[in-house]
């Protein structure tokens, strides 16, 4: 069955980096673009991050845009998302997902991580 799992998550001061994974099983990870979400308390799941299985093509929500970078092993099978410049606004739980475009970021998620908790704070 598919299974990704969200990792890397912790608390970090202002300025400070993080880098989260998910790790990917039970089905053909090289052929899916891959999602970062979040969603903080009392706000709506946006989205951070998508990288394309075809041409690797990367998107970046303005917010995180020059501070995150998204990147994927596909003999791992892992996508990461290096995350720079941390900022309070940050903070919120962090999900990776399958794109149900298949190979191409559409901005939507399909199967779920459980996801990994940042918190950034002094």
């Amino acid at each position: 069955q598919v299974q990704l799992v969200e990792s890397g998550g912790g608390l970090v001061q202002p300025g400070g980096s993080l880098r989260l994974s998910c790790a990917a099983s039970g089905f053909a990870f090289h052929y899916y673009a891959i999602g970062w979400f979040r969603q903080a308390p009392g706000k709506e799941r946006e989205g951070v991050s998508c990288i394309s299985s075809s041409d690797r093509s990367t998107y970046y929500a303005d917010s995180v845009k020059g501070r995150f970078v998204i990147s994927r092993d596909n003999a791992k099978p892992t996508v990461y998302l290096q995350m720079n410049s941390l900022k309070p606004e940050d903070t919120a739980v962090y999900y990776c997902a399958t794109d149900p475009k298949g190979p191409s970021c559409s901005g939507r998620g399909d199967y779920w991580g459980k996801g990994t908790l940042v918190t950034v704070s002094s």
